[in-house]
């Protein structure tokens, strides 16, 4: 159970543990979206050569048009994780804060790091705050003028946006100076349902993208990463449409949810989550339905459900729900 509750994804270890569940697993623990991107025919890609530095620069822009800022402020990465692990080669100011709970990877990235809860932000004006907006797992949002204005008071905010490109209007981006001391990192995997292509962005002041850019040489991402992430950014009508069919989804999953006297918490519409003293026997449930949750050691009485894909996985999520 231990590295089930560490991530979200290990139906492989899920399968080992419970051999009898019934397969295909349906996997509701990672948030990533189960519709995934695709095109006719997929963008080609070609593995006899690197990625040239101008295919890369046409990723940043396409990236940077749906962002809502400008290319020179993006830089890509082989995943969102790469880059909030590689922040201490920044040189950010001290203490260092955390909100918690969040990803684990947050408490990661900086050594003894001060946990801080989301409620007592405000009071930040050093240092570095680091914080993601949707959070995880709760999925809580504060609007841009919030962190905008911890940062103009003088700290450093590192805001983790894995979730933001379902809700835009929630992101910090579109209304950054080049004069303010956010950076923020964007996640491909997620939004577009295509985790495994590893790719994510930082975005933040000149000096910092410079900084970043010289650490990770002149190749950082993949052909693959290249050529799916530039088509799959410039095609602003799927994206338009998914953000749609989320948020109907979302909506759905909480009224499955109500059926079986479980209230949801959260306004991210990747997710939801529940609180209940029946949380460890919900997930043993599930799981031996062939369904995979996001348990917590943080909280035992907490489980998050990734919204379903289809009609067949609402059912199947239904039926289990209401099983004794």
């Amino acid at each position: 159970m231990t590295g089930l509750r560490a991530h979200g994804g290990r139906i492989d270890l899920a399968a080992s543990l419970y051999p009898e569940a019934p397969v295909p697993w349906l996997d509701l623990s990672t948030g990533i979206n189960p519709r995934a991107w695709a095109s006719d025919p997929m963008p080609a890609v070609d593995l006899t050569v690197l990625p040239s530095p101008a295919s890369i620069a046409a990723l940043e822009s396409a990236a940077a048009a749906v962002f809502g800022i400008d290319a020179d402020r993006v830089v890509a990465l082989p995943g969102s994780e790469i880059g909030l692990r590689m922040l201490s080669c920044l040189d950010l100011p001290h203490p260092l804060r955390v909100v918690v709970p969040s990803y684990a990877t947050h408490g990661d990235v900086f050594a003894a790091a001060i946990p801080i809860v989301r409620a007592v932000i405000d009071a930040v004006d050093a240092g570095t705050l680091l914080l993601a907006n949707p959070n995880n797992p709760d999925g809580l949002l504060d609007p841009p003028a919030r962190l905008l204005a911890i940062a103009r008071r003088g700290a450093w905010v590192i805001v983790d946006e894995a979730f933001v490109d379902l809700l835009p209007s929630y992101s910090v981006v579109p209304h950054l100076e080049t004069s303010d001391r956010v950076i923020v990192f964007r996640s491909f995997g997620k939004t577009f349902g295509l985790p495994g292509v590893r790719l994510g962005f930082m975005i933040g002041p000149p000096l910092q993208i410079a900084m970043l850019r010289a650490r990770l040489g002149a190749w950082p991402i993949s052909a693959h990463a290249t050529a799916y992430g530039t088509a799959a950014y410039r095609d602003t009508t799927w994206l338009n449409a998914t953000r749609a069919a989320i948020v109907d989804r979302a909506a759905r999953l909480d009224a499955v949810l109500a059926r079986h006297g479980l209230d949801a918490i959260g306004d991210c519409p990747s997710f939801r989550l529940i609180e209940t003293d029946d949380a460890p026997a919900l997930f043993e449930r599930m799981a031996r339905a062939g369904i995979l949750t996001r348990a917590f050691d943080h909280d035992p009485r907490w489980l998050r459900f990734g919204v379903p894909g289809d009609d067949m996985a609402f059912e199947r999520l239904d039926r289990a729900l209401g099983r004794d």
